[in-house]
């Protein structure tokens, strides 16, 4: 009897659900009455405290197109798995234990950077783990795309698309706060399908008088409204030269509440034009996956069994120039894929007379 542990971890995002029915019709389908999948509750923390069920097969009917995840999720610092704190829960020996008082042959985990880090940890501790890239940031390194990237990229496109009307009919400028903390591949995409006129990023810091003088030359040949696709992380080139300990120093003072706040702050300043901020937040990673990532998840899903099958842990569902292939935690643990300044995407947008304030 094999049996099989699958949790997500982290954020969550669309094709979650996806991805882990993709897993386990594919792992029914292999071994038939001879496996057994435990759902662990809310990512690491169920396996921590021992939080887990025996899944049936038709709890993974039905859930194709359903946003979430159906094993619920949390966020467990990987910085913080090896501490013992005043509770004195050794997270690292309890997750071990798990594992071992439920006899799994493998633990699939679904998520993010911080994820595949403790995936890798626990690989290092002698775990059979594979895990598959979940986030809409699309930043984890080893694979071309995640799976809830394009979802969050669809939403995010929409917004823009929404608030190109409102901007057009009252010639104002909008600043669209898009998630992307320390990489820009959502903004950039959004911002380039939503025709936006200027995209931050935090890959490329901005001159704030720069974008000032992009919005002036639009307003200068008749266009009273614009457009900027700004990532929650983008940074100005005065930002980008401070020492790491000011930087965090300077954005903790900052009066605005984020930096597209500020950024439209500053602008009022320069622009004649009203300036108005759209944050969208949380909607960006909610709703039913869409088509792209509903098919990529499924074959994660698939890949990730065929692993289980073959016996190949320690490693995590890539895809690499349209190929599903292994990448190993060993080299995805701790690695963030960001955005190339160069990369064709961003010398197109260029290439249309989209601005990065650069």
């Amino acid at each position: 009897m094999k049996r099989i542990g699958i949790l997500t971890s982290g954020g969550d995002c669309q094709g979650l659900n996806a991805s882990i029915r993709g897993v386990a019709k594919s792992l029914y389908e292999e071994f038939g009455d001879d496996v057994e999948i435990y759902g662990i509750k809310d990512g690491y923390k169920g396996l921590i405290f021992g939080e887990y069920k025996l899944m049936k097969p038709e709890d993974f009917s039905g859930i194709l197109t359903l946003g979430g995840t159906i094993l619920g999720t949390s966020r467990q610092p990987f910085k913080l798995m090896r501490v013992i704190d005043e509770t004195s829960v050794d997270k690292v020996k309890n997750m071990k234990d798990t594992y071992k008082k439920i006899g799994l042959d493998c633990l699939v985990i679904l998520g993010g950077n911080g994820t595949q880090k403790t995936a890798n940890l626990l690989r290092e501790e002698g775990l059979n783990v594979v895990s598959l890239p979940k986030t809409i940031d699309n930043d984890v390194w080893g694979t071309d795309m995640t799976f809830g990237f394009h979802s969050s990229v669809e939403i995010a496109t929409e917004v823009i698309d929404c608030i190109h009307t409102t901007a057009t009919s009252h010639g104002r400028i909008f600043c669209v706060e898009i998630m992307g903390h320390k990489v820009g591949w959502l903004p950039l995409y959004a911002g380039i399908a939503g025709g936006a006129d200027v995209i931050l990023i935090p890959e490329i810091p901005y001159d704030i008088d720069k974008v000032a003088k992009t919005l002036n030359n639009r307003i200068a040949k008749g266009k009273k409204f614009s457009i900027l696709a700004v990532a929650e992380g983008a940074i100005s080139k005065e930002e980008a030269a401070m020492k790491k300990k000011d930087f965090k120093k300077a954005r903790a003072d900052m009066k605005h509440p984020s930096i597209v706040y500020r950024i439209a702050d500053e602008l009022s300043t320069r622009v004649d034009n009203e300036i108005r901020v759209c944050v969208p937040g949380h909607f960006q990673r909610g709703g039913s996956p869409c088509a792209y990532d509903r098919v990529l998840s499924t074959r994660f899903g698939a890949a990730a069994a065929k692993l289980i099958r073959e016996k190949k842990y320690g490693n995590m569902v890539g895809l690499v120039n349209g190929k599903i292939v292994p990448v190993p935690l060993s080299e995805v643990a701790g690695k963030l894929k960001t955005v190339p300044v160069d990369c064709e995407e961003v010398m197109a947008a260029k290439e249309i007379g989209i601005s990065f304030g650069d």
